[in-house]
C-alpha cells in the first residue's frame, strides 16, 4: 500500500512560539526526514517549513486573526484538501474541519477543561468542550500526547479506545541542552540586578500553572532565597500579578521575564539551582522535558501526566503553598540530590524523542486512511 498523502494544518501556531508551536515545530522537522507531509502555513511560517524541505501551501493573510482562521477551517481548508488530493488531513489542536470525504487526525493535548474548569475561561472552556465531544462522537483518529491524556478522553467523553494513537512529544536538542558555565554567566550578568542564583519557571501564567501558590512558597523561604524567576507570556491568571506585587513589597525578590528568546532558554533553566513547575494538571508538561534536558533539578506535582514524563528522575510536591515551600527548603539544603537529580533528568529526556513522535504521527496517518 503506498502511503497516505497527508496535508498537516500549521495555521493555529502560535506568534510566540509556546508549546503547541514547539509541538509543530519538532514534529515536521523530524517527519521531513522520513515521509514528509505537505503543510499548509501562514505567509510569516512558510520560509521556517520551506527550509526544512516540506512541501508549503501558504494560506490566505486573513487567518492570522483566530476567528477568520475559524471559518476558514470549516469551508476553505476542506476545499484545499479535495483540490490537493490529499488523504489525509491532521489537525494538531482540537478543531478540525467537520465537512469533507477525507480521513482526519486530530491531535488532543489535554481534557483540563472538564477536569479543571476554573482553569479556563468560560469562553474558552465551553469552545473546546464543543469540540473535543464532537471529537469523541466522530471517526477521526485521535492523537493524544500522554496516556493520561488518552485515558481521560476515553473515560470522560466515552471515546472509543481504539481510535487513540498515543505520541509523546520530544524537545529539540540544539535548544535545550546542558549550558556552558559561560552561557549561564552571561545570562546571570543580563538580569537587572545580575542574580547569583535562581529559582526558575517556565510556563504561560495561566490558573492551572498554580504560579501564586508557588510565588507565596517562595517568600515563605525568606530573604534569603534565591530570586525567582519567572519566564513565559502574562497569560490569564488575575492572582497572580496581585501575589508578584505582595512579594515585591514584602521584599522577596520575584521577576517576571515574560517570553524570553529560544537561545536562552538551556543558560536559563539549566542554570538554576531548581527548576520549579506546580501545575495543577497537564496533558503532558513540556516545559518539564525541556528543562531535564538541560540538567535541571525539576520539582513538579504528579498531576495528570507528569509522572509519565518526569518518572523518578524528578522530585514532586503537594499543590498548595505549604508544600511547595516544604519542598523548596528541603532541595535547596541539599545540593548533592539536586545534582543527582540533574543528571536523571538528562538521561531520562533522552527517552523523548521527536523521531519517536514522528513514527507515532505516521501510524496514526496509516490508521486513519
Amino acid at each position: 500500500m503506498t502511503a497516505p498523502r497527508v496535508l498537516v494544518d500549521a495555521t493555529a501556531i502560535p506568534a510566540d512560539r509556546g508549546g503547541v508551536g514547539r509541538y509543530l515545530d519538532g514534529l515536521l522537522e523530524a517527519l521531513a526526514a522520513r515521509d514528509a507531509p505537505t503543510v499548509v502555513a501562514r505567509a510569516d511560517d512558510a520560509e521556517r517549513f520551506r527550509a526544512l524541505g516540506l512541501p508549503v501551501i501558504v494560506a490566505p493573510r486573513y487567518v492570522a486573526r483566530a476567528s477568520r482562521r475559524i471559518v476558514w477551517e470549516q469551508f476553505g481548508l476542506p476545499r484545499m484538501v479535495r483540490r490537493g488530493g490529499f488523504d489525509v488531513l491532521h489537525s494538531p489542536h482540537y478543531t478540525f474541519p467537520m465537512i469533507g470525504r477525507f480521513a482526519r487526525v486530530v491531535t488532543i493535548h489535554d481534557l483540563t477543561f472538564f477536569t479543571l474548569p476554573g482553569a479556563h475561561s468560560r469562553v474558552k472552556r465551553a469552545f473546546f468542550r464543543f469540540w473535543l465531544r464532537r471529537l469523541a462522537r466522530g471517526r477521526a483518529v485521535v492523537l493524544a500526547v500522554s496516556e493520561a491524556t488518552a485515558q481521560e478522553f476515553a473515560r470522560i467523553l466515552g471515546a472509543d479506545r481504539s481510535r487513540i494513537i498515543v505520541a509523546p512529544h520530544g524537545y529539540d536538542p540544539h535548544v535545550f541542552h546542558p549550558p556552558t558555565t559561560e552561557a549561564v554567566a552571561s545570562f546571570a550578568r543580563a538580569q537587572h540586578p545580575p542574580v547569583e542564583g535562581w529559582i526558575a519557571f517556565l510556563g504561560t501564567i495561566e490558573p492551572r500553572k498554580n504560579v501564586p501558590a508557588l510565588v507565596a512558597a517562595h517568600r515563605a523561604l525568606g530573604p534569603d532565597a534565591p530570586p525567582l524567576l519567572l519566564a513565559g507570556g502574562p497569560g490569564w491568571d488575575p492572582r497572580a500579578p496581585e501575589a508578584i506585587a505582595d512579594a515585591r513589597e514584602a521584599g522577596g525578590d520575584v521577576r517576571a521575564l515574560g517570553y524570553l528568546p529560544l537561545e536562552q532558554l538551556s543558560s536559563f533553566l539549566g542554570g538554576a539551582e531548581l527548576v520549579v513547575y506546580p501545575s495543577l494538571g497537564e496533558g503532558f508538561g513540556l516545559p518539564v522535558l525541556e528543562a531535564m534536558a538541560t540538567g535541571a533539578a525539576v520539582l513538579t506535582t504528579d498531576q495528570l501526566a507528569l509522572p509519565e514524563v518526569g518518572g523518578d528522575a524528578v522530585a514532586y510536591t503537594g499543590t498548595d503553598a505549604e508544600a511547595i515551600a516544604s519542598a523548596l527548603r528541603e532541595l535547596l539544603a541539599d545540593p548533592e540530590r539536586r545534582a543527582r537529580l540533574g543528571r536523571a533528568a538528562r538521561a531520562r529526556a533522552e527517552l523523548f524523542t521527536w523521531g519517536a513522535s514522528a513514527e507515532r504521527h505516521l501510524l496514526a496517518y496509516r490508521e486513519a486512511r
